[in-house]
């Protein structure tokens, strides 16, 4: 990585990738910088604007495992293309919305968007070998996650620039509209510069792309229920939004039946891609097999710590306010650190995975001051120097995101060629955390007891994960790329070329 800065070969591809995650969460997190205009302009209630937070990352639960099973057989090029093209429809639907029920299905088309970051894990892994891999995942989810922070920053100066074109109105409707424009713009360039894997080197697939698969029969049955979190959290979305109106009481039921019918499926599909395992026609040498119990652990390290900084997000400017009698800008901008810290200190946990030596106590340890972090938000209020609310937001954003490039270097060391279906199940967990939580949320007492309540109950989580992953996960073993004939001599012809 010493010659991050040069736009040629595999730094090629990791710049144009994280570019493409940055573009894919300004798109995400286009209608956050924008509520109150928005919510002034349609006549929306609180309730309403929180059940539109929710719907914000509900698809995104199952879209991650689908476009983790797409991607593993189609490859991330031409996936990552369609999603930046897909994401410019349901922007524009957001930017027309006359109402609260249009908005509501604008936002649930448009969480698909959400799923993004799976696909550039696999592009990433198969550029990079297992030496330099947590640095390269870091880089590429740390520098494309502040696009979360872009929009916060941009969107509202460029609606406010625009407001000539709505009566001297902020523009929301048009700034949402552009992020998806340039979206399916950056899909066409990124098509056109990017391949799936280096010269020479095949790209793997996995026998099936219908379910994931998995190396023996108890693995088998922890998946499936593993599997039954992701679809209980849009049994939560749909319960929520019964408690707005949008969906009536009668309907619920139905859509509970729906939900079972869809584990059921999947549950189908997982069986159809295990089948020679489950039925003693094919076995695995010890060389090819992999424990699930490890991706379990992935998928709770994520809610602790992605899932956590989705929900965070949305109440920390608000909380500043209330818990540290902070000014609204001031709150504003504080919270924009929790953002910003993405730029080094999600690469840095993925650096420090591949430097220290254990993979494992990276992620347990990044996780355990996670929760330590969140519990000294509980613990503090008005009347401290806004120094140390600076500094205490910069600790906890950092071992946030210094986790979740612990748990992307680790996760495409598992089992390389189903990279792209294990990337989405960590990643969906982390949505699923964040539905958990934000309803939790909504559910608390409203005002700074609740704020503090919250703070509580996400570090006691963070806490609880960083034991059972000091505690019940293995080192991860083996190589990624360095017997790859193929990686090592690109490798080396980059080296030539840097010099």
């Amino acid at each position: 990585m010493a010659n991050l800065l040069s736009f040629t070969g595999r730094h090629k591809i990791l710049h144009l990738t994280w570019f493409a995650f940055f573009i894919s969460f300004v798109v995400w997190f286009n209608f956050a910088p924008l509520a109150t205009a928005v919510k002034a302009d349609l006549g929306l209630t609180d309730p309403q604007m929180r059940t539109i937070a929710i719907c914000n990352v509900a698809l995104t639960v199952p879209a991650r495992i689908i476009v983790g099973m797409v991607l593993d057989r189609f490859g991330p090029r031409i996936t990552y293309s369609c999603l930046l093209i897909y994401a410019a429809f349901p922007c524009i639907a957001s930017a027309l919305a006359q109402n609260f029920e249009q908005m509501v299905y604008a936002r649930l088309a448009l969480s698909i968007v959400g799923c993004g970051f799976v696909i550039g894990i696999r592009m990433v892994a198969e550029w990079f070998d297992e030496r330099e891999i947590g640095l390269a995942e870091g880089i590429y989810g740390g520098w494309g996650n502040f696009g979360s922070a872009g929009a916060a920053f941009t969107l509202p100066s460029i609606a406010t620039g625009l407001g000539f074109l709505a009566a001297g109105q902020a523009n929301w409707r048009l700034a949402i509209a552009l992020t998806g424009i340039v979206s399916a713009v950056y899909g066409v360039i990124y098509y056109l510069n990017v391949t799936d894997t280096p010269p020479g080197k095949v790209y793997q697939r996995p026998p099936s792309s219908a379910g994931m698969e998995v190396t023996s029969k108890r693995d088998f049955w922890f998946l499936l229920l593993m599997n039954i979190p992701l679809v209980g959290a849009l049994g939560v979305i749909s319960w929520r939004l019964t408690k707005v109106g949008f969906i009536g009481a009668g309907t619920l039921p139905v859509i509970s039946l729906l939900l079972v019918a869809l584990f059921l499926f999947q549950s189908y599909n997982i069986w159809q891609a295990n089948k020679p395992l489950m039925t003693g026609r094919k076995q695995y040498a010890a060389a090819e097999r992999y424990k699930f119990s490890q991706v379990a652990n992935l998928e709770l390290a994520y809610i602790a710590c992605f899932g956590s900084e989705l929900a965070v997000v949305s109440m920390l400017p608000t909380y500043f306010e209330r818990g540290f009698g902070l000014a609204a800008a001031a709150a504003g901008a504080v919270a924009g650190m929790y953002a910003f810290m993405n730029i080094v200190a999600r690469p840095g946990g993925g650096w420090i995975s591949d430097k220290i030596g254990s993979r494992k106590w990276t992620l347990a340890a990044t996780i355990g001051g996670t929760g330590v972090s969140y519990l000294l938000f509980s613990m503090f209020g008005q009347g401290i120097p806004i120094i140390f609310v600076v500094l205490m937001t910069m600790l906890a954003s950092f071992f946030v995101m210094a986790a979740e490039g612990a748990t992307y270097a680790i996760v495409p060391l598992i089992k390389p060629r189903i990279t792209g279906q294990i990337a989405g199940n960590v990643g969906a967990y982390g949505n699923v955390g964040a539905v958990v939580y934000l309803t939790v949320y909504s559910l608390l007492p409203q005002g700074i007891n609740g704020d503090r309540m919250f703070f509580q109950m996400l570090g006691c989580c963070a806490l609880i994960v960083a034991f059972l992953n000091a505690f019940t996960m293995k080192e991860v073993a083996g190589f990624h790329h360095a017997e790859d004939p193929a990686a090592v001599a690109v490798k080396q012809t980059e080296r030539l070329i840097d010099r």
